[in-house]
Order: structure tokens, then sequence, then C-alpha cells
């Protein structure tokens, strides 16, 4: 009788485990897909080509180059043009015809390409530039750009946009736009912009042009 108590008790004991495992695989997120590289760069001929060009290499300058660009943070802009959040009503009608599967191809498809390099074109600001990217302004408590941005301007995936190479007259725009609050979508951004004036937002956008 013992022996089969003990039988018994091994087997309830057993069937729990089993139990308990098969759960705990249920409860398990599945693994997400990897993005889809041939379905982005469709999607970026298709959809994205005429302000971006086919690869998102350096087309017009008022519109960003998106090669080398952090696949995460392109996701979190298209996302942010789809909802709204971050007004631009050319991109909200593009990113509005976008599920989320493609935007994270296509994000994918630009993030895979090796960005080609830029240049500062004003001489007589470039000084001026790099001091507030590299030290910021004390007196005014504008933090350093290479802070967020890496001194090299590579960025930080999904947090901070990679701005090495960028082209100085979108840069530019995007800043103005976060001090006018045109462009909202990042607090900390509107803070530090609403401090800068013209010159030192044009000396910036142009020094980070010729990051590499």
């Amino acid at each position: 009788m013992k022996n089969a108590a003990s039988l018994v008790t091994g087997l309830v004991s057993g069937l729990l485990s089993l139990t308990f495992a098969a759960a705990a695989v249920a409860n398990e997120a599945p693994a997400a897909a990897k993005p889809d590289l041939a379905k982005g760069q469709a999607i970026s001929t298709q959809v994205c080509a005429a302000c971006h060009t086919a690869d998102g290499t350096r087309g017009s300058p008022a519109n960003p180059i998106l090669q080398g660009q952090h696949a995460d943070y392109l996701v979190k802009q298209l996302g942010e043009f789809k909802s709204g959040k971050r007004n631009n009503a050319v991109m909200k009608g593009m990113a509005s015809t976008l599920s989320d599967e493609d935007m994270k191809n296509v994000a994918a498809f630009y993030a895979s390409k090796q960005a080609k390099p830029g240049f500062a074109k004003n001489k007589d600001t470039v000084a001026l530039g790099e001091k507030i990217y590299r030290g910021g302004i004390a007196d005014r408590q504008i933090p350093a750009c290479a802070g967020c941005h890496s001194p090299t301007g590579a960025g930080i995936p999904a947090q901070y946009p990679r701005l090495a190479g960028q082209h100085s007259d979108y840069t530019e725009a995007q800043l103005n736009g976060f001090r006018a609050g045109t462009r909202g979508n990042s607090a900390q951004m509107v803070a530090i912009a609403a401090k800068m004036n013209d010159r030192e937002i044009k000396a910036v956008a142009d020094y980070v042009a010729g990051l590499r």
C-alpha cells in the first residue's frame, strides 16, 4: 500500500509539473518575426521614393536622408506621424497607409544601407557649431548635442537619431520647428531649441552635416 501511495503521489507530481510547463510555454510571447528587407524595399520604391529616393539616399535637402538611420527611431517617427503626435500632413498621409509590419520592414531596409558622407558648407560657423555640439552653451543651460547624439553623430537607437551627414537644411528646419512648437514630439528638444538663436541653429545644423 505504501508503494502504491508513493506511485500515485509521483504520478500526480509529474502531471502537475507537465501542466505548469505547458502553461509556461503557452504564456510565452511568440518570437517577433524578423523584418523583411525585400518588402521594405518595395515599400520604399512604391511609397517613399518621390521624396526620399528609392533607397533613402541624398535626395532633396528639404527631406531627411534615411540611409543608415536607426530602424527603431524610424518606426517611432512613422508611428507618430500616423497618430498625429508629430504633425506633418504629407507624412501623416503616407504613414497612414502603412501597417506596423510595413513600418518595421521599410525602417529595417533604410537602416541596412550605408549612408554617404556629407560636408559642412559654411566655414565661418563651423567653429561655433562644433563648440555647441560638443560643449553646449553653459550660461543658457543648453546641453552638448554630443551627449545624446554621440560625438560622431551616430545617435542612440530608438531614442536619439543619427545626425552625421544629415542635410543641414533639414536639421535646421527641425530645430526651428522644435523652437516654434510646430514639431512637438520631443519635449527635450523643444526645451533646448527654445534657447537657441538663428545663428546657433544654423551653425549646429551645418556642423553635423559634416560629421563622419
